[in-house]
């Protein structure tokens, strides 16, 4: 699952989710364009505050990373 459709299953906007999680709307759209990754700190964070796994966050990431 990537980290927008995460945030967007969690009904949250970007503006929203920076703001629980302490980071800028800027960080959040990178993370979610895949221009940077949250520190494995945050990665846990943004799970739990998604309602989702570590492991459902990252798969699509891994699997992005086998094409």
């Amino acid at each position: 699952m990537s980290f927008a459709a995460a945030r967007k299953k969690a009904g949250l906007n970007q503006v929203d989710a920076a703001k629980v999680l302490g980071a800028t709307q800027g960080a959040i759209s990178m993370w979610e364009n895949g221009r940077t990754k949250p520190r494995s700190t945050q990665i846990v964070e943004i799970a739990k505050l998604y309602g989702v796994t570590v492991d459902e966050l990252l798969k699509e990431d891994e699997i992005n990373a086998e094409s």
